[in-house]
């Protein structure tokens, strides 16, 4: 379903691609869905090589704050090289915005934040209690698989009483 989404939004253009090396550049490579279709539309009207740039690190951990997002098995860069990436996604070669180089840009907006939450770039947790098997019970919870599966009448689906 999401690629389908994605060629229904976009559309190559051969005048534009056939025979050169592009960049393509997008928000953040989560699962890679997009990223993979993208590029191969692009590698479809005649594209030479196909790179990839990500404005956002790579993501390589769960987030356990709230945001919805998929599991770590289902994010393209958990356990991965870059070069595995770019090989996952069909580029030539994929750029991930520097961690470091992110953080900088947005002190500048305003020096007096102290710490930011990089924990789905770097795995570290601001509040520190995050466990391994809070992360293994958060990751049966999220996948896709879990996600399909309807509760039963009464049941409550979530990690409130889990610590």
């Amino acid at each position: 379903m999401r690629r389908k989404n994605v060629r229904r939004k976009l559309n190559a253009m051969p005048t534009e691609f056939k025979g050169l090396n592009v960049l393509l550049v997008d928000d953040s490579i989560v699962r890679g869905t997009t990223s993979q279709e993208i590029i191969q539309m692009a590698r479809d009207v005649g594209a030479r090589k196909v790179y990839f740039a990500s404005a956002a690190p790579a993501i390589r951990f769960p987030n356990v704050y709230g945001i919805d997002m998929p599991s770590i098995d289902e994010l393209v860069a958990a356990g991965r090289s870059d070069d595995d990436v770019a090989a996952a996604i069909g580029a030539d070669m994929v750029f991930f915005q520097d961690l470091g180089d992110l953080i900088a840009s947005c002190r500048e907006f305003n020096p007096r934040i102290a710490a930011f939450d990089t924990s789905v770039f770097d795995g570290k947790y601001v509040t520190g209690d995050v466990t391994p098997e809070y992360l293994h019970k958060l990751e049966m919870r999220r996948n896709d698989a879990a996600k399909q599966k309807k509760p039963a009448d009464g049941e409550v689906i979530g990690l409130h009483n889990y610590k």
